[in-house]
């Protein structure tokens, strides 16, 4: 068990850098942002985009058998050569990590208190892992045993996790989000045991085998449309895995569908693959470089992996608050990856940070939600949004945590006309313009948090 944790630690200390906030566990991989957005046609499904883009602010769970070790989730199953293992022998450890679906029992598993400290953060809509690639199931399949209703969980009557948790955040009003993995490396029907497993890939030659492909293509339909059947409305359907493309798996067929029982508007996500069912992008753990007129989300982890690790550091509230604010000025949403612990629950430190940015929402949020891109949108750590109708214009001014605040701020182009409020104070605060250049005199005393000002630009 000490060799395990001490790979769970030195997954925390290889952590890889892509450029602005981008980082990575070593023995994960990281979708990029395809190159090229398609507008949908179907009105209903531009209809909740536009809803989808007032929210701004989500969740993303990752919670399966890697939360058990605490470890990288499912990567390390896959055999290519950047990954890293703790057991040399690469089939003792497939038997050790899937092991681990006769020891998962989260007894305190409390979606009620998940959804609750998401609420309190300010968030509006979330996404629930229910199979990620390693195809142990978080809901209660009728089409594989490999699931947590199968297991030491069985007896439970919460045993149908993914119902629970999307039942729970309905409650609380959010935009509801079913992440699947289309790849499956459980499954024989795509790493077929006669075969040695050598990537994320299938791994046979599908004009070989043919009717090992079929059966793979028909099991994976079967358990989307298991999922857009039973459980729910379903706003979001995001699609992990992009080796492997939803016309492989009949996406077509399972959106149409959808769409037309019980998901009028049913955003697809599937995920770096341009064309109609990549409804809005996802660059994971990245921001664009710039502002992006289309619609797109990122991903980005809490701490630095995707699932629960132990002892990790997370990011800070400010953090947390600098990249929303950056995101948003530049026409995203950010998707901030928390992992729930083995036991099933939101652990301490999380909702601390969490609740510490839903504070700051409560009083700020109008700067945020509900906008949308303006033209100059970025002076050094100033970012701006608009409201929809473009006259109102807010300016967020991001800090670094321990900063001492500035007497005033500054910053070029946006010039204000009129009055100018501090959102969290609700007060009025005096700017002076020099040409394009504006100086904001900040009140005495603030707290070192990201500052949020309200005003109209003039024309």
């Amino acid at each position: 068990m000490r060799k395990f944790k001490q790979f769970a630690a030195c997954l925390m200390g290889l952590a890889l850098s892509m450029g602005a906030y981008a980082q990575d566990d070593a023995n994960s991989f990281v979708h990029k942002q395809s190159d090229g957005y398609e507008w949908p046609t179907d009105q209903a499904v531009l209809k909740k985009l536009d809803q989808w883009q007032d929210l701004k602010f989500g969740v993303l769970f990752h919670w399966g058998l890697y939360s058990v070790p605490g470890i990288c989730e499912s990567w390390p199953l896959c055999s290519e050569d950047w990954i890293t293992r703790p057991i040399d022998s690469y089939y003792d450890y497939k038997r050790w990590y899937w092991g681990f679906s006769e020891k998962f029992n989260p007894t305190d598993f409390n979606p009620d208190q998940w959804a609750d400290i998401m609420q309190a953060a300010g968030m509006k809509y979330m996404i629930f892992t229910t199979k990620h690639h390693d195809g142990f199931c978080m809901f209660d399949s009728k089409y594989t045993d490999f699931s947590i209703a199968k297991g030491p969980f069985a007896n439970n009557p919460k045993k149908d996790v993914a119902r629970y948790v999307f039942d729970a955040f309905r409650q609380k009003e959010f935009m509801i989000g079913c992440y699947f993995s289309k790849p499956d490396w459980h499954c024989k029907w795509f790493w077929h045991p006669y075969y040695d497993t050598a990537g994320r890939m299938q791994n046979y030659k599908r004009d070989r085998h043919p009717d090992w492909w079929k059966n793979y293509q028909d099991f994976t339909y079967n358990q989307l449309m298991e999922l857009t059947s039973n459980y729910g409305k379903f706003d979001i359907l995001w699609l992990d895995g992009g080796w492997v493309t939803g016309d492989e798996v009949r996406l077509d067929e399972v959106l149409a569908h959808a769409r037309t029982h019980g998901h009028e508007g049913l955003i697809s996500v599937d995920r770096t693959i341009k064309g109609k069912n990549e409804n809005y992008q996802t660059p994971e753990r990245s921001i664009p470089e710039k502002q992006l007129d289309h619609p797109w989300e990122s991903c980005i982890t809490l701490s630095h992996s995707w699932g629960w690790v132990p002892d990790v550091k997370f990011k800070s509230p400010n953090e947390v608050l600098a990249l929303l604010a950056e995101i948003t000025a530049k026409g995203g949403c950010l998707l901030l990856g928390v992992g729930p612990t083995p036991q099933g629950l939101i652990q301490p430190e999380v909702e601390t940070c969490l609740r510490q940015v839903g504070k700051w929402l409560k009083k700020n949020g109008q700067a945020i939600y509900n906008t949308r891109i303006t033209p100059d949108y970025n002076d050094g750590n100033t970012w701006f949004t608009a409201d929809k109708d473009g006259k109102t214009l807010y300016a967020v001014y991001t800090v670094k945590d321990g900063e001492e605040m500035p007497a005033t701020i500054e910053w070029k182009g946006n010039v204000p006309t009129g009055t100018m409020k501090l959102l969290n104070k609700n007060v009025s605060v005096r700017y002076q313009c020099d040409g394009d250049k504006v100086k904001v005199t900040l009140p005495k005393g603030l707290a070192n948090e990201p500052l949020a000002f309200r005003f109209t630009v003039k024309k």
